[in-house]
């Protein structure tokens, strides 16, 4: 299984990166993880936009879906015409969310270009990826998940305050994709984001193999999110950037 950051920039695009949108990729099928603001044309360095086999929402915050309108665009209207229905997972409502932001009734244009699957809490399959989906702790539905492939595990947090079920969630994964959006001292908006330090100690109780701390808002210090990040977890920890691949396990 191979991660590739495409965006990870927290609560709007920043100047170095688009918003939440992460590729996963396994025996040729390639999934688009969150499709946030500005992420549509970095995604296309990575992928060919026809050859995106689905895509997986974990809530619907623009900047984690906003750039599926962008999409709807080029999937319908690109050259050699209509492509063929991709399927879209995402919180119930994610086809009249969508429809709305585009402009469109929830039952014309769109559901012609994407099949929308709606996520439940549970378990799932997405071509080769075994999908666990759990709600997190936001004021919206949103779900964090976890995705397995020939023994190896990815988890993501989406966005989300502290809960035991981002730890159970990530128990025992090889990486951990975790928000830090908020640092020590000066964030206390009760169920919304994690500082870096919370992010730190869900991936120490989970037993992450690795951490890798992402949806930093553009104001924010990566250098400090990442001391935060270690004084909590002693294992390997890196802030996301744009273009960065891992390999798991």
């Amino acid at each position: 299984m191979r991660l590739t950051v495409v965006g990870c920039s927290g609560s709007l695009p920043g100047p170095d990166s688009a918003a939440s949108c992460y590729l996963v990729e396994a025996d040729g099928f390639r999934l688009v993880v969150d499709l946030g603001n500005g992420a549509l044309g970095p995604l296309q360095r990575h992928v060919q936009l026809p050859e995106v086999n689905a895509v997986l929402l974990s809530h619907l915050h623009p900047d984690h879906c906003m750039d599926l309108c962008s999409y709807y665009v080029a999937r319908r209207y690109g050259p050699g015409g209509p492509a063929r229905r991709l399927p879209v997972h995402g919180p119930a409502g994610t086809a009249r969310r969508m429809a709305r932001a585009y402009g469109e009734g929830a039952d014309t244009g769109m559901p012609e270009v994407f099949d929308f699957i709606d996520v439940v809490a549970g378990d799932q399959r997405i071509g080769p990826f075994d999908v666990t989906a759990a709600r997190m702790a936001h004021p919206v539905e949103t779900y964090g998940y976890r995705l397995t492939h020939d023994g190896a595990v990815l988890a993501y947090s989406a966005d989300t305050g502290p809960t035991d079920t981002l730890v159970k969630l990530a128990d025992g994964a090889d990486l951990l994709l975790c928000e830090a959006a908020f640092h020590d001292g000066r964030d206390v908006v009760p169920d919304l984001h994690l500082t870096g330090s919370e992010a730190g100690a869900h991936a120490r109780r989970a037993g992450a193999a690795r951490l890798v701390l992402t949806h930093l808002p553009p104001w924010n210090d990566p250098d400090r999110a990442l001391r935060e990040a270690t004084s909590a977890y002693d294992g390997p920890v890196e802030v996301a950037r744009p273009g960065m691949t891992f390999d798991l396990p």
